[in-house]
């Protein structure tokens, strides 16, 4: 089979497509054909040396992936040889095959492609566990999304309006990314390039926010904890501002804050699969009736992922960049 493998760290130039003998599936685990998996923020740190895989995890890149079930290890009921599924992998989905848990699987949402089923599942577990699980958005609560645009925030956003009638703040850098957010049900977009800070406040005053989803860190911290509510909770899912800040103690005591992160990727398969089983209730039936969507902003063939990775280093895209194996097949509706 195909996989793109990463020759060292570097840019685009340093993925090249080889092939690999096709892997077996083991005890609860599923060997799927791979049709389309998406390129997220970790496998471009990955491909720069930045984010290593767990132990024990392939070095081929790739997170999730939508395909067919083509075998079954010892002890899997569900899914079946023939269904039609996307998972959170932990590594390999730029490949034909990809041997994953069966509890990281879902059935492809019914109304979607394959294509559009590649985009969801890192983008919609992260969205879950750093939201809903750790950040504990409660009813009506105020929520800020750093990055609206991301595949995270688009699922963040409509989650949290969703699921939580909450009110939605984003930030986003462009004038188009901007009115995608409100597309999306934010209340109301900032631009983080000026100061987003001062003007969530005087649009909403002191204190206003209960939660917010951040992937800066650095500089951004304690403008965040400012802004917080009494028992303000950030989540902080990366640290691309930089990895450490100077934050007022005294404040954070005061106003009972919470600052917690997360990375999911080393997580057990049996936490992965809690939050599949949560997302196929409470998420996958909003999208199969379209109150919830997926964006995709390009797409390209296995043979071209050098081009796929040049466009998120670009960060010009608008919702997700996913690679195709067959782009017939890729584009079904199964």
């Amino acid at each position: 089979m195909r996989v793109v493998e990463i020759m060292r760290a570097g840019g685009p130039e340093v993925l090249e497509i080889v092939e690999r003998l096709l892997p077996q599936p083991g005890p609860g685990e599923v060997l799927v054909q791979v049709l389309a998996a998406s390129v997220n923020r970790p496998d471009i740190q990955q491909r720069r040396g930045l984010y290593p895989p767990p132990p024990g995890v392939t070095d081929v890149p790739g997170l999730d992936a939508a395909g067919r079930v083509v075998a079954v290890g010892e002890g899997v009921a569900r899914p079946r040889v023939g269904d039609a599924v996307c998972a959170l992998a932990n590594g390999g989905a730029y490949a034909d095959f990809l041997v994953v848990p069966a509890i990281q699987c879902m059935p492809v949402p019914a109304g979607l492609s394959f294509i559009e089923a590649a985009s969801l599942p890192e983008a919609f577990f992260t969205a879950w566990n750093n939201i809903i699980w750790l950040g504990r958005l409660g009813e009506g609560e105020t929520l800020l999304v750093q990055g609206g645009t991301s595949g995270v925030g688009m699922a963040g956003i409509q989650m949290a309006k969703l699921l939580r009638n909450a009110r939605v703040f984003a930030t986003a850098s462009s004038a188009e990314k901007r009115a995608a957010c409100l597309e999306l049900g934010a209340d109301a977009v900032f631009d983080y390039r000026e100061d987003w800070a001062s003007a969530i406040r005087a649009h909403a005053g002191e204190h206003c926010l209960d939660v917010a989803l951040d992937a800066q860190a650095g500089p951004y911290v304690q403008q965040q904890l400012d802004l917080m509510a009494m028992d303000g909770r950030i989540v902080f899912i990366a640290s691309h501002q930089g990895e450490t800040a100077e934050v007022n103690i005294r404040d954070l005591v005061r106003r009972r804050l919470t600052l917690t992160g997360s990375t999911l990727r080393p997580r057990s398969s049996a936490y992965k699969g809690s939050i599949a089983t949560a997302l196929v209730e409470e998420v996958w039936p909003l999208l199969e009736s379209g109150k919830i969507v997926t964006r995709v902003h390009a797409v390209f063939a296995l043979d071209e992922v050098r081009e796929a990775h040049a466009l998120l280093d670009a960060n010009e895209q608008l919702g997700k960049v996913v690679l195709v194996m067959d782009q017939a097949q890729a584009a079904e509706r199964p």
